[in-house]
């Protein structure tokens, strides 16, 4: 049987007790429903061989031979880790358009006495609803910013917030990066379909009559795109700035960016870059900083010479009025607990 699914909070709320995505391992990474599993019935190689074979030899030999080996990887699947459920148990299977693949194993899966369901039109059907909250029409939520010069620990607020029952959207860690030109982090950026995914999963789980606080970003953040909903809804949000003298600001990037900062040969590659925009004399002085070993003079330099300048220029295309500035002296861990409370305060409190 296949199922349809007309929002996507219907899905995520779907019931079954395991979701199984029989798509490719490559096609599962790349993005997926949240909580699925991959036990693919056609492995990347193999998908590619009956590929190959549909279109340069014959559609019905790649049937036939991708029919042999569906049947033969579900049987290992069966036989390995599905085989402690026991009868009641209730999969909800997907491919990548509801086809062949998730169509002959669901129905191995119900021969067996299993109460197996098949997603109508697959992953694509998914990702169709995730594009629609995304791409169309408005984002339901209303969106407070937090602003402020980089190094005013606003991730880490955003973090304090949450622990205190606000309802956050941590970007930076959806896209896995810092936001900057240091911003990169071990392990790399998702996929832009499974940012997409992640992000419009956690828009689904809050409450659309509180506001919502997001960290005020340019539209790309490494190299995810902000999707267009979400950006619009965020060029119109209210702004809650954090103030931090640039001393402190300088000490918290030079631990926020320990990893970076320690490779010396690493973060002058990546500086390099700069020259063409802030000249070669202001980038040869940060890298004699690097070779002093200086750090928290560098990541002064940078606030001042590179990342203020930068910042005050894009300031004016996102965010409308601001609710109120949150001064943070030293950004130490009182400072910052007490920081995150006031701006708990404002984002109930609203507009004056």
């Amino acid at each position: 049987m296949a199922l349809r699914f007309d929002t996507l909070l219907d899905l995520l709320a779907h019931g079954f007790d395991t979701v199984i995505d029989v798509r490719s391992p490559a096609e599962y990474a790349e993005d997926h429903v949240p909580g699925a599993i991959n036990l693919p019935v056609l492995d990347n190689e193999e998908r590619a061989r009956v590929g190959t074979i549909y279109v340069q030899q014959s559609p019905f030999l790649a049937r036939k031979i991708g029919a042999a080996l569906v049947f033969q990887n579900a049987a290992r699947h069966i036989a390995g880790p599905l085989a402690h459920h026991e009868g009641g148990w209730r999969p909800l299977v997907y491919c990548w358009r509801g086809g062949q693949r998730s169509g002959s194993f669901g129905w191995m899966l119900r021969e067996i006495g299993w109460r197996a369901e098949v997603v109508e039109g697959g992953y694509r059907s998914y990702r169709r609803l995730v594009h629609a909250s995304l791409y169309a029409g408005r984002v339901p939520h209303r969106l407070i910013l937090l602003d402020g010069f980089t190094g005013t620990a606003k991730t880490e607020l955003l973090g304090l917030v949450a622990a205190r029952g606000g309802q956050v959207i941590d970007l930076e860690g959806l896209a896995r990066h810092r936001g900057s030109l240091l911003g990169a982090m071990p392990g790399g950026q998702p996929d832009q379909k499974a940012f997409e995914t992640d992000l419009a999963v956690a828009l689904s789980r809050l409450d659309p009559a509180r506001p919502v606080l997001v960290e005020a970003e340019s539209n790309k953040v490494g190299d995810i795109l902000i999707p267009p909903a979400m950006w619009a809804a965020m060029k119109a949000a209210p702004r809650i700035e954090v103030a931090a003298p640039v001393e402190s600001r300088a000490r918290y990037l030079a631990r926020a960016y320990d990893d970076i900062l320690s490779d010396d040969e690493g973060l002058k590659e990546k500086l390099s870059y700069l020259r063409r925009l802030r000249g070669g004399e202001v980038v040869d002085g940060w890298f004699a900083l690097i070779d002093e070993g200086r750090r928290v003079d560098l990541t002064r330099a940078l606030a001042e010479q590179h990342y203020d300048p930068a910042y005050a220029k894009s300031r004016a295309t996102i965010g409308a009025d601001v609710l109120a500035e949150v001064a943070v002296p030293d950004l130490e861990t009182g400072s910052l607990d007490a920081a995150a409370a006031q701006i708990r305060a404002i984002m109930e409190r609203g507009p004056d």
